[in-house]
């Protein structure tokens, strides 16, 4: 177990979309009369070496890293936050970030329900390092405008995000609500130009109801984020739909990015009778293991709709019922995101968000950069996404993909099956 109390969350990096801790770790390694900005490049130090993932640090000598960087001298914040950035840059790893005071307070916001931004979920592409999009949040101006799934920014308001790190692009795309930003994107060979307004984003994880099919009444539940305040919301969700009887579920995790690990394991209890969901190895290969409570709010059949968007806590979920044979799964393969991250705020108001285990599924898949399959395959194309999202009619008869998880689910609610 961690010696110290991080916060853990599963998630790629998001627009406004972290959560910030209330322990505070303060390094011993220095003392009280060493300067503050040195003491704080100290601090990030310690925190990496006593809990990131790569005990080798990268093939680096992190003793001697930590020699280079408090031998400096910094008369300013800005000196010491430039120093702790290029100090984390040397692990070579996109999501393990350090966050100025101001950025860790706007990323504070998404998981407590409080967004305000465009509604883009982010992340940088491994091999080109393009800003990609993972998904638009649901009834957002991103979303409004048409912005789609693996969509690139190529600038915003003009400057190029060729060789912008992520946290340089949020702080671009964050702003006062009703001030406009311009995203160009890149779409296939095609770039357009997308003016958006900035605006508060509730967010309300969990929506639902019934629905009617020619043999079945199913409830059809959708979950865009693991919010702290999911699991509540889904309880609810699952016990009206089961006094309204439905006969089995589909569960829409397309395009959800992920959120808080422990929410996750609370929903993911709510469709499992028993059995694994996930388990965690950090570096010590000390594996932690998270099991079903026993305490499930329904067996009826379920299917589980997924996409190229659907990462890390999504993933945990997926990969835990589809495992356990709890759920089919249908869309097409998952992100491919296998790693844990940690939040931990600094005494100054800045943060560091690290890397510190890797998951695997109840089967001990290692699902980083592979994604999970789904059991039944439907793909849609751009032109498909775009036009079901102009016409709100994703998750309609329209959808392929969700007429297909119907089609399945109706399949299982007659043979009995769940």
């Amino acid at each position: 177990m961690l010696k110290h109390k991080l916060i853990i969350k599963i998630q790629l990096v998001v627009i406004a979309a972290i959560l910030a801790g209330s322990s505070i770790y303060t390094s011993q390694a220095l003392g009280k009369n060493q300067p503050s900005h040195q003491k704080l490049v100290d601090d990030v130090w310690q925190i990496l070496d006593k809990n990131y993932v790569d005990g080798s640090f990268n093939h680096q000598d992190w003793k001697a890293i930590r020699q280079q960087y408090l031998s400096h001298t910094y008369t300013s914040k800005k000196q010491a936050y430039v120093a702790i950035q290029e100090m984390v840059a040397k692990l070579g790893d996109r999501y393990t970030t350090f966050f100025e005071p101001q950025e860790f307070q706007a990323l504070n916001k998404d998981l407590s329900g409080n967004l305000t931004g465009v509604g883009l979920q982010l992340a940088q592409d491994e091999k080109t390092k393009a800003l990609t999009v993972i998904a638009p949040i649901e009834g957002t101006p991103a979303f409004k405008a048409g912005i789609l799934p693996e969509d690139v920014i190529i600038k915003i308001n003009g400057q190029k995000t060729q060789g912008m790190k992520i946290e340089a692009a949020v702080k671009r795309i964050l702003g006062p609500v009703g001030t406009k930003v311009v995203l160009t994107i890149q779409r296939g060979q095609q770039a357009q130009n997308f003016n958006l307004t900035r605006a508060n984003i509730p967010i309300h994880p969990v929506t639902y109801n019934t629905r009617t099919t020619p043999t079945s009444k199913i409830g059809y539940i959708r979950l865009p984020e693991f919010t702290k305040t999911a699991p509540v919301e889904m309880v609810q969700a699952i016990q009206t739909l089961e006094k309204q009887q439905v006969q089995g579920y589909v569960l829409d995790l397309r395009s959800d990015p992920g959120g808080l690990l422990d929410s996750g394991l609370q929903i993911a209890s709510m469709w499992l009778k028993e059995g694994a969901i996930v388990s965690l190895v950090n570096r010590d290969k000390v594996r932690d293991s998270y099991n079903a409570t026993g305490h499930s709010l329904t067996d009826k059949p379920l299917v589980v709709l997924v996409d190229k968007g659907s990462a890390s806590a999504s993933e945990i979920l997926a990969g835990a019922l589809q495992d356990d044979n709890r759920a089919t799964l249908v869309g097409t393969r998952t992100f491919g995101k296998g790693l844990v991250q940690a939040v931990q705020p600094l005494e100054d108001g800045s943060g560091i968000k690290l890397t510190i285990a890797k998951y695997y599924t109840p089967k001990g898949r290692d699902i980083n950069h592979v994604g999970i399959a789904p059991d039944i395959t439907v793909e849609l194309t751009k032109e498909q996404q775009k036009a079901l999202v102009k016409n709100h009619a994703v998750a309609t008869l329209a959808d392929p993909q969700y007429a297909k998880a119907v089609a399945n689910l109706e399949q299982l609610i007659q043979t009995g099956k769940n």
